[in-house]
């Protein structure tokens, strides 16, 4: 595997890139990317999970920060300066794309995900190419663009306006995408006097609901147009990119991530992530 820094060409079977979001400016976390990980910049971390798939050819770290371009060469990975005004990551990776002639497909892993399973990307990255039969079945179309999802964990994430609610067919179609509790049972929340109480009291609702995780798989073309698109009202009322795809018709599949990830938005979220590499509840496999 090239970690030179160099540009490799593509390996032909996959044409796969990832292509990875990093600023150093957060709000509540101010320079995460860089934050140390078992003696590892954070963005390290996620590059090395993206290159651990084994059907994505290449991953480059999107930045406005020579700090973070730095880091991440001085490890031997590949970076490159975007602008400074893009208004989303989505943005910012469609600058890079535009540049890949050679890529087939785009895979966006989230600069604040070190924990994220190659496994998943891997799976996203083949489901892209996939036809015929979802998980239940039934037939679907090639998809323009492949994300993830995983189980709704507990009722406060149900509630949360921070947790991503994905609505997802028995094909894999995703339908929508919401902030808000979606499907929301209206005769259990009825019965029991509001949404928060019928979960508390019929657990089993949880698994009605599923999160959104941040990875996302696109055709090149889907993605460049999707940038050349204004913001939609949908996108504007809940503050999801994401229904902007589906308000211009664009097919979106959506699969059960391989494993639970840890976005690193807090300071407890990033001992948690440390927790999980010092008590080796995650193994570093040698190639990263």
């Amino acid at each position: 595997m090239n970690h030179t820094g160099e540009n490799p060409p593509l390996n032909p079977k996959t044409k796969a890139v990832a292509i990875i979001p990093a600023r150093y400016d957060s709000v509540r976390l101010p320079g995460k990317a860089l934050l140390e990980i078992a003696g590892k910049p954070m963005i390290c971390w996620v590059v090395a999970r993206a290159l651990a798939a084994g059907n994505v050819a290449r991953a480059i770290v999107a930045t406005d920060d020579e700090r973070i371009v730095a880091a991440v060469k001085s490890a031997g990975y590949e970076a490159i300066m975007t602008s400074s005004f893009h208004r989303s990551g989505t943005d910012r990776i469609a600058e890079v794309a535009r540049s890949l002639d050679d890529a087939e497909v785009i895979v966006n892993v989230q600069g604040d995900e070190p924990l994220i399973s190659s496994e998943t990307i891997e799976r996203a990255v083949a489901a892209i190419e996939e036809e015929g039969k979802g998980a239940k079945g039934e037939g679907h179309s090639t998809p323009d663009i492949v994300t993830t999802w995983e189980p709704i964990a507990s009722v406060d994430e149900v509630l949360s306006p921070d947790v991503v609610k994905i609505v997802v067919d028995e094909s894999e179609r995703a339908i929508y995408f919401s902030r808000s509790p979606v499907p929301y049972p209206r005769d259990a929340a009825q019965q029991h006097g509001s949404l928060k109480a019928a979960l508390e009291h019929e657990p089993g609702l949880s698994a009605t609901f599923r999160k959104h995780t941040g990875l996302y798989v696109y055709r090149r073309d889907a993605l460049l147009k999707f940038a050349e698109w204004p913001q939609s009202e949908l996108e504007q009322l809940e503050s999801l990119e994401q229904l902007r795809a589906l308000e211009h018709g664009v097919k979106i599949r959506a699969i059960q991530a391989s494993s639970a990830s840890i976005g690193v938005d807090t300071m407890a979220d990033l001992e948690r992530v440390r927790r999980e590499v010092s008590s080796f509840k995650f193994q570093v496999s040698s190639s990263t």
